[in-house]
């Protein structure tokens, strides 16, 4: 499998820190160009490898760590994404109420998303903490929790496999419209800090 992070700003940069320090190969791109990712990943490590965007839309996993508004914009690049995982770490919960409504119009923003990458597996996960809580310490022989739902199992699992990777705890909870909801906008999962030991 390889890997790539859409977005520089701190959602995308502690993710890289993550690939970094556990070695992982992955290409990091924005949509402003290579120059300007160089600069913003200096000193990560050398397996976080400044990317074209045209680049980064070749990984076989994809973070989009952007923000819920700009998803579509990616989602754009592209018109076929058969093929590729993208997980969406966004969240929309924070959105003036208008610009949800408009938005959502009534539906689960990982539902809106997923139309928005057409052929791609939609994972959503990485997204109940904020990044703060994600690199906090934990206690010797502990595991950060991190929620993973997706409608499609393989997808799920494939990313359950990084995040243990990655120094975390995956637990999956189902398809985005069931135990997914629990980690979309305010609903119960978000912003639970779960440590496993």
């Amino acid at each position: 499998m390889t890997y790539s992070i859409i977005g520089t700003g701190n959602v995308g940069l502690t993710l890289a820190g993550f690939f970094a320090k556990n070695d992982i190969p992955v290409a990091v791109a924005n949509t402003r160009g290579p120059s300007t990712v160089v600069s913003a990943v200096e000193g990560l490590g050398n397996s976080i490898q400044p990317s074209t965007i045209e680049n980064a839309l070749e990984a076989d996993i994809i973070f989009f760590a952007v923000q819920f508004l700009n998803f579509k914009d990616v989602g754009k690049l592209r018109a076929d994404w058969s093929g590729k995982i993208v997980i969406d770490v966004t969240n929309s919960a924070f959105l003036p109420p208008e610009v949800q409504e408009h938005e959502l119009q009534g539906r689960l923003s990982s539902e809106v998303n997923a139309d928005r990458v057409p052929g791609a597996q939609l994972v959503k996960a990485f997204n109940q903490l904020p990044m703060q809580g994600l690199t906090a310490p934990v206690p010797a022989g502990g595991r950060r929790v991190i929620f993973i739902s997706s409608d499609h199992a393989e997808a799920s699992a494939a990313v359950a496999s990084l995040t243990q990777d990655l120094g975390f705890a995956p637990i999956e909870v189902g398809k985005i419209a069931e135990g997914g909801r629990l980690i979309q906008a305010r609903n119960a999962l978000v912003f639970q800090n779960l440590i496993k030991f």
